[in-house]
């Protein structure tokens, strides 16, 4: 059912999303740009060549306070979180009991707190999770007063040091706490374009002043949903609800990087059981990436055959990648035919379409990490 425009919540970046020509959509309950004048094709190939400037305000950002927030978080996700120190980030996830993706999300260690993003639609659920599970002594607190702005692309890292020259010394998957014009931001070394860049957050008061601030920098332009969503397929990266959801376990997602080496010796993390079990054992079913012959892309829901005509999965997600100039996919197929290289058919329209199995991501990703 569409979302009625007048029950949607806005960023603290709406009016400049206007101003700037932004093509306003509904999404994850609030009023989103999918593009601006210059159209998701150049605002792609844009933020590859030069820096982009994404509004995430959307996402959930919290802090985990307490001596023992590392221990609480990991009974509720799989990843090393005491391991980290200060300044680290890490990407994991919050299982269920059945194995099952809740969301994914990002988690910054910064000496006194622990530093949450989790996803705009999953932000309420996740929080209210987290909060019901957590030992006396850690606390989530809640941060709906700051905007996070993302500036990704090459050129991030020039556009955004001419406000915070320490950004240049910072790598890949660490954050800080730092200064705009005596303005206290968190920055992390972070993003989801394969590209270079980083993401920030800041009060909300004071974020369209410094978004006008960078948009002023020639090598930044404003970014929509449409080129975000071909940008992070391209760089091989799931979508949260397409890609990985409450069905879909870490194993079978190509995830199985995300499950701590401690962890896998020690478990305890929901769906542990499973998770452990399908790592020693193997999976049905693999998430892969695709690439069809032609022009004709295959979006999510496209059924996959093998060769013989047997059903062999589905895509979740698929479009046309403009970096690398052609149709791109990524979905579930059987375990068997999850080898690159393997030769499968994309029913569509009801034609069959061939298509290699590959490894994601398409595109070289780009992080500095040292």
């Amino acid at each position: 059912m569409a979302e009625d425009a007048k029950d949607l919540k806005t960023t603290p970046l709406d009016g400049l999303h206007r101003e700037y020509g932004g093509k306003m959509v509904p999404f994850a309950g609030y009023s989103m740009p999918v593009q601006y004048k210059a159209g998701v094709l150049q605002e792609h190939l844009h933020t590859r060549e030069a820096a982009g400037l994404f509004d995430v305000s959307h996402m959930g950002q919290a802090r985990l306070t307490g001596a023992h927030a590392a221990e609480a978080l990991e009974t509720l996700v799989p990843g090393d979180i005491t391991g980290l120190t200060g300044g680290q980030m890490r990407y994991t996830l919050l299982t269920n009991d059945a194995g099952g993706i809740r969301d994914d999300l990002m988690v910054t260690q910064c000496g006194n707190h622990l530093y949450l993003v989790v996803n705009a639609a999953c932000k309420d659920a996740d929080f209210a999770h987290i909060g019901a599970n957590l030992p006396d002594g850690v606390k989530l607190e809640i941060i709906d007063d700051h905007a996070l702005l993302a500036l990704q692309g090459p050129k991030a890292a020039d556009a955004l040091a001419r406000y915070v020259p320490a950004v240049r010394h910072m790598v890949f998957l660490t954050g800080g706490a730092h200064k705009i014009n005596d303005i206290p931001c968190f920055i992390t070394r972070s993003g989801y374009t394969g590209e270079d860049g980083f993401e920030i957050s800041l009060p909300a008061s004071e974020a369209e002043g410094f978004a006008r601030l960078l948009l002023s920098e020639d090598e930044v332009m404003p970014i929509g949903l449409g080129a975000r969503d071909s940008l992070r397929l391209e760089a091989g990266l799931c979508l949260y609800g397409n890609d990985i959801d409450e069905t879909t376990t870490p194993v079978e997602a190509a995830l199985t990087w995300t499950v701590g080496k401690r962890r896998r010796a020690e478990g305890g993390f929901p769906g542990s059981g499973v998770i452990l079990g399908q790592i020693t054992d193997g999976t049905e079913r693999r998430r892969v990436g695709l690439v069809p012959e032609g022009r004709a892309p295959a979006r999510a829901g496209t059924d996959i055959q093998d060769l013989d005509g047997g059903a062999a999965g589905t895509v979740t997600s698929g479009g046309f990648g403009p970096t690398v100039d052609g149709p791109i996919a990524m979905g579930y197929v059987r375990t068997d035919l999850a080898k690159p290289g393997t030769r499968v058919n994309l029913m569509v329209r009801g034609k069959a379409q061939p298509a290699e199995v590959v490894k994601p991501p398409f595109v070289k990703q780009n992080y500095v990490k040292d």
